[in-house]
């Protein structure tokens, strides 16, 4: 079967990776003050080289810096567009593990003026990613423009935006911006991350945001689409859909029924990562909407503990999806990130990369490249 060229490719992964010990200790020496921003930042050069290398050498043809330089997945990102305050007080969010309840805990914010992109974000952070991968594409991943809303528009002034519609355009405005910037830099592939679409498959969470709740997915596809429209030909760009990730728990559940085949026929990426590694994920039913042209990245493989798959497990799940779509149209990686916090996922850093190293050789065995 053919190689890929393009991302996403058949071996794949969503992109961030458990923080080594040595970074953890300098970002909590950086928060008392006890090194210089230089400091820290020569500590994430030298990880981010590290993890890069391994990355490549264990025959991935992408490669992310882990997402070392951020908090967490998405804060860093909404803290930079200009318009937004980071405030003082926080807001703790549940989640659900195997061991239990546990919150998570970002520092609120409110979109106090009208939004605007002042610098590209990330530049730096992805400049120097393109500067140390020497067989492998870079990817960058930043949240994608429903993070900004979902839920119900949490943090945004309605003085400033007392039409969604005003707010929904200069987002929208402030990713074509993003994305031209990123691709002045050389950037061909971009992943947005997303929880909400996958979030709005619950019917529990649907209850919870009320009315307009069950069509608040098309509203985001299109933002999503208007958000991407004018990207280069040569950037690729996929999304993941994600159920909540933080310390191996998750927020919500239910199959992609419900959004499938808006999602799939109307989302105009590239890829779709798509978590699949227990029972809340539901069935590859919906994956029948997927059309001809688009790729499935199938997120077989957990990142939600050390036990490691053997290659049958996603071998044979494999042979279930491409009852519903092409073989030619899948690919596999771990169902979601290492470390979509700083805090990172119940498992070892070694644990992490076998997991990778499986989607590497299982995707070869199927497809005959990786």
């Amino acid at each position: 079967m053919s190689s890929r060229t393009r991302p996403p490719f058949r071996a794949d992964h969503v992109g961030s990776l458990l923080r080594p010990a040595a970074l953890l200790t300098a970002r909590e020496a950086r928060a008392r003050d006890a090194i210089s921003a230089e400091d820290l930042r020569r500590v994430e050069d030298e990880a981010i080289r590290e993890v890069v290398k391994r990355q490549e050498d264990i025959g991935l043809k992408a490669v992310t810096d882990g997402e070392f330089r951020r908090i967490d997945w998405f804060m860093d990102f909404k803290y930079s567009i200009g318009g937004i305050e980071k405030l003082t007080e926080t807001v703790k969010v549940p989640f659900r593990s195997a061991a239990g309840a546990l919150d998570f805990e970002f520092v609120a914010y409110r979109v106090h003026e009208r939004m605007r992109l002042d610098d590209t974000i990330f530049a730096e952070d992805f400049a120097f990613l393109k500067s140390v991968a020497t067989t492998a594409v870079p990817k960058l991943t930043v949240p994608s423009p429903s993070m900004m809303h979902y839920p119900a528009g949490r943090g945004v002034d309605r003085n400033v935006y007392p039409d969604w519609e005003m707010f929904y355009d200069d987002l929208a405005a402030i990713y074509r911006q993003q994305i031209a910037g990123l691709a002045s830099l050389g950037c061909t592939y971009l992943q947005l991350d997303d929880t909400s679409l996958s979030f709005l498959n619950d019917p529990a969470r649907r209850a919870m945001l009320g009315e307009g709740a069950e069509t608040q997915h098309l509203r985001y596809i299109q933002l999503f689409n208007d958000s991407i429209a004018d990207r280069p030909s040569d950037m690729a760009i996929c999304t993941h859909t994600c159920r909540g990730n933080y310390k191996s728990g998750w927020m919500a559940e239910g199959s992609y029924d419900h959004v499938a085949e808006a999602l799939f026929s109307e989302l105009d990426v590239d890829g779709f990562f798509l978590e699949f590694d227990d029972e809340r994920s539901g069935g590859f039913e919906p994956l029948r909407f997927l059309p001809k042209g688009k790729m499935a990245v199938l997120g077989l493989v957990t990142t939600k503990s050390g036990r490691l798959e053997s290659k049958d497990d996603p071998k044979r799940r494999i042979d279930e999806a491409a009852r519903f779509v092409p073989l030619e149209q899948l690919c596999l990686s771990p169902q979601c990130g290492f470390a979509s916090t700083a805090e990172g996922n119940l498992l070892t850093i070694d644990e992490q990369f076998a997991k990778l190293k499986l989607v590497v050789e299982t995707a070869s065995d199927i497809w005959g490249t990786a």
